[in-house]
């Protein structure tokens, strides 16, 4: 099916609060088709779980979306400040029809978005959103609600220790976290409860930052897309490790404890090593995207494994995996999704599998989180306003000079982000120069192309 998509991108919808796509009428029309499209499943009263971060705007959002639902004759259950993996678990637990989170996961507060999770926990498919979008523009006041039978609002109190307990379930039985002096960083954002209390509740001591959330402050100067502040927070406080989410808490990355950073490639091939070697791993492969260092594939390939590469962006791993039968996939980036125990990234879950290989091995993160030598890998943003350059006809040689100058000893990866106005370029080869140079160039031909 062709992608006719206009308001549903790469995650959901996703934009600044009060403007197109994100403004209360766009919301509310959304929960009137998603409403209507997942109501034609029969023999039950169709619900809806609703959940966000800690933006000003979700109040807004959250309140439109409500109307939307209601008028459909969908029953909302409200969970507050959740995890996004918190919604998909909540979705398949309570067999709601819909799951609906509202985030701009590591976006500043100016920006809010909204995802939707189907009954299985999964996001929704391409095709389904392309659908729910033709109800969108539909004249649907004849497909609403009787008066009897406008849907009912109600809050689940317990939702929190709901999503604590399943978290907790995944660390290995027999094992704690006593004597384990961890930082952990919530972005200000939907993990600033659940996320301390589940780390506390397994015996660990715990050091919070970026849990006072205001409402403006998600994801600034902290988190996983600010990992300093955890990085020394580490040193500063003498921790086992830093641990870092992002505003929605879908996302992950370490500190080892000396303040080193950990990204979500060497979580990948940790938890790959340790599961492969426990006989865990499904089908002896691991998914991960085209923005994963050469260093992993080759570690991996060591071992007897396979990696699979998808386009940037957790869904398209998880869809990969629910292909080949794969139990083990992520991103660089810290999305780590492990289905033994969820539909989507958790990156509560995936650290508490970093623990576990800390405790089992008795080995300090600087160790255990060391699998192996990345090779060189730089990556740059560039800014654009209008249409993407990548687009322009002045562009198409921009592939062709990079492949000269790497040879087959590189890569490069250009791409468009699905969420910002951003061109984003990554360059890996052997020769760290080399990397540098290349995407010197490749920056200033799109500055150019751009004018």
């Amino acid at each position: 099916m062709t992608d006719k998509r206009i308001f549903f991108g790469t995650d959901g919808i996703r934009g600044e609060a009060n403007s197109t796509p994100m403004t209360v009428e766009i919301a509310q029309k959304l929960g009137q088709a998603a409403g209507i499209y997942f109501a034609t499943r029969h023999g039950h009263r169709h619900t809806v779980i609703l959940g966000k971060d800690t933006r000003l705007s979700g109040y807004m959002i959250e309140c439109a979306l409500v109307s939307g639902f209601l008028s459909a004759g969908v029953d909302v259950i409200l969970v507050g400040p959740q995890p996004t993996p918190a919604v998909a678990f909540l979705t398949r637990s309570l067999r709601a029809d819909l799951g609906v989170m509202i985030s701009a996961s590591h976006n500043p507060f100016t920006d809010n978005g909204i995802k939707l999770f189907g009954p299985d926990g999964f996001k929704l498919s391409d095709a389904t959103e392309e659908k729910i979008e033709c109800l969108m523009q539909e004249n649907v006041s004849d497909r609403l609600a009787s008066p009897a039978h406008i849907g009912k609002a109600s809050r689940l109190t317990d939702a929190a220790g709901r999503y604590i307990e399943n978290v907790k379930s995944s660390f290995p039985h027999g094992l704690r976290l006593d004597g384990l002096k961890i930082v952990l960083d919530c972005a200000n954002g939907s993990a600033y409860r659940v996320a301390p209390a589940a780390l506390w509740e397994l015996g660990a001591e715990v050091i919070s930052i970026g849990c006072q959330p205001d409402g403006v402050n998600i994801n600034d100067g902290v988190g996983s897309t600010h990992p300093q502040a955890m990085c020394d927070a580490v040193k500063k406080h003498g921790a086992h490790c830093g641990i870092a989410l992002d505003g929605d808490a879908d996302r992950v990355l370490f500190a080892d404890e000396e303040g080193h950073l950990i990204d979500g490639d060497q979580i990948l091939a940790l938890i790959a090593t340790y599961w492969k070697r426990q006989g865990r791993l499904q089908g002896n492969e691991v998914v991960a995207t085209v923005m994963s260092n050469m260093g992993l594939e080759k570690h991996l390939q060591k071992l007897g494994l396979t990696l699979h590469r998808t386009a940037v962006g957790d869904r398209y791993v998880v869809e990969r995996m629910r292909q080949t039968g794969a139990n083990v996939g992520g991103e660089q980036s810290g999305h780590m999704i492990l289905s033994d125990y969820g539909t989507t990234g958790d990156g509560l879950i995936a650290a508490l599998q970093v623990l576990a290989v800390m405790v089992d091995t008795a080995e300090p993160a600087s160790s255990v989180c060391r699998v192996f030598n990345p090779y060189p890998q730089k990556l740059e943003n560039v800014r654009y306003h209008g249409e993407n350059p990548l687009k322009r006809p002045e562009s198409s040689n921009i592939y062709q000079l990079a492949q000269e100058m790497l040879g087959e000893q590189g890569r490069l990866v250009l791409r468009a982000s699905g969420t910002e106005p951003l061109i984003r370029i990554m360059v890996e080869a052997s020769d760290e120069k080399q990397v540098h140079d290349v995407i010197a160039k490749i920056k200033t031909m799109i500055l150019e192309v751009m004018g």
